[in-house]
């Protein structure tokens, strides 16, 4: 068992929404007319839709940066992926993406896209951390204390990352499994959406089921 804790926030999909909105209208009422949405992928998909659709504006595109892995997994620096696909030359252009935690992320997308030639870069995020070296034009809410935000779009692709970190080489029950989740994370995951997990651990090579309980695969 791992001996880091952390704190972790799930976010609901009746938060999210309510999170959406709030960056939608804070948009909205600076003034800012965008003539283009770029949804960072694969976190910004979801917020930067539904921005679009308060906004009632209809054209989005989208980036890929990968900068974290799952369950608070850094990767060694922010990567394009997926680059832009149609010309911003001369576009006001709105970015959204989920969260700044180290400011990595959008970093390198405004670097990406000031390269690119747009008349203007506004970005926002539904949280913006106080940790991130860049702070977003717009934010739903302002994080004080670090802690790592599970998105619902993300919820079972994060707790495949949560479980394994939690299982070792002795074998564990799903109460136990729970426990852990709870006491390093504060993370409180029903049964029915642990059994998926556990699942597709065991699918994707990431644990094994013994007659003791489940295990942290072999690598």
């Amino acid at each position: 068992m791992p001996e880091e804790r952390f704190d972790c926030q799930v976010v609901s999909w009746d938060e999210a929404y309510r999170l959406e909105r709030e960056l939608a209208s804070r948009i909205k009422s600076s003034g800012y007319r965008p003539d283009l949405v770029i949804a960072i992928g694969r976190g910004g998909f979801v917020p930067a839709r539904v921005v679009c659709d308060r906004l009632l504006h209809t054209q989005l595109t989208s980036i890929r940066i990968e900068r974290w892995g799952v369950a608070a997994h850094q990767l060694e620096k922010a990567t394009i992926r997926f680059p832009l696909s149609v010309d911003i030359s001369n576009m006001r252009v709105l970015v959204i993406d989920d969260v700044t935690d180290t400011g990595d992320t959008l970093s390198a997308a405004l670097e990406y896209l000031w390269s690119l030639g747009p008349a203007d870069v506004k970005t926002g995020v539904l949280h913006h951390k106080v940790s991130s070296r860049v702070e977003p034009d717009y934010c739903s809410e302002i994080v004080q204390r670090w802690r790592w935000i599970v998105y619902p779009w993300a919820f079972h692709e994060e707790m495949l990352g949560f479980v394994e970190r939690v299982l070792s080489g002795n074998p564990v029950g799903m109460k136990e499994i729970r426990l852990r989740l709870r006491m390093l994370y504060g993370i409180d995951i029903s049964e029915p959406d642990l059994s998926d997990v556990l699942e597709d651990a065991i699918f994707t090579g990431r644990a094994e089921m013994t007659a003791g309980g489940y295990v942290r695969a072999e690598v």
